[in-house]
């Protein structure tokens, strides 16, 4: 950090407004104890608690509440690196948002780095409010993400109260087929599938076909490719 902290004392008052459930957290990973400890403050100066690790080691060890945050890593570090760490947490279904920090970065770390989804990549020494911004970037990314996750989730609980057929019919509704259709397809009759079609719609509580497609559309890829 490269200017003067602001007071802590607002940004308290702000995070202890907040449900601790959905207070933000932001993850900071480096192996120099005072850009850790500059990062906390500067986090915690603005409502948002951060949590500093030395190594990219320590944070896959640590058992920490699944809030709404980002990452922010060094890049390079004793140890795995932080372009390691995307990798490892990409591989793992963990699509945290991750801002970079570095002393030593150049351009192709950089595009590595933003090609496996960086919100930012930014150069030490940085300045706080570029850092601020990049973090709020990375939060306002995570809480979408978990919405959408949630949604996703709700979809899927719904889905597996249908049975194979009612499920092949919504795969082809949402493929935009007509009744007629889809009764050619399935071997049944129209009245049936305005039946299946019907049952449909009421268990994944859409009011209207847009609704139910936007239904299948938010159902995990490997749920909608089951009937495909």
């Amino acid at each position: 950090m490269n200017q003067e902290l602001p007071s802590n004392r607002e940004g308290r008052e702000r995070a202890s407004s907040l449900d601790p459930r959905e207070r933000p957290l932001v993850l900071v990973v480096d192996d120099d104890p005072d850009v850790r400890t500059s990062i906390e403050e500067l986090m915690l100066s603005v409502g948002i608690d951060a949590v500093g690790f030395a190594s990219t080691r320590d944070l896959l060890g640590a058992d920490f509440p699944a809030r709404p945050g980002c990452l922010v890593l060094d890049v390079r570090m004793p140890g795995a690196s932080g372009l390691d760490l995307q990798q490892h947490l990409a591989a793992a279904g963990n699509a945290k948002p991750i801002v970079f920090l570095t002393g030593h970065g150049d351009i192709p770390m950089s595009v590595q780095a933003m090609k496996a989804g960086a919100v930012d990549f930014l150069t030490k020494p940085v300045r706080d409010q570029s850092l601020l911004d990049a973090v709020t970037t990375g939060i306002e990314r995570d809480v979408s993400q978990r919405v959408d996750a949630q949604r996703a989730q709700e979809q899927a609980e719904r889905y597996a109260t249908l049975t194979m057929r009612e499920r092949q019919v919504l795969e082809r509704v949402a493929r935009g087929r007509l009744n007629k259709q889809i009764a050619y397809e399935l071997g049944i009759s129209e009245v049936t599938v305005k039946l299946h079609r019907s049952s449909v719609m009421r268990k994944m509580e859409a009011g209207t076909v847009g609704e139910l497609i936007r239904a299948w559309d938010l159902l995990p890829a490997d749920l909608r490719q089951e009937q495909t």
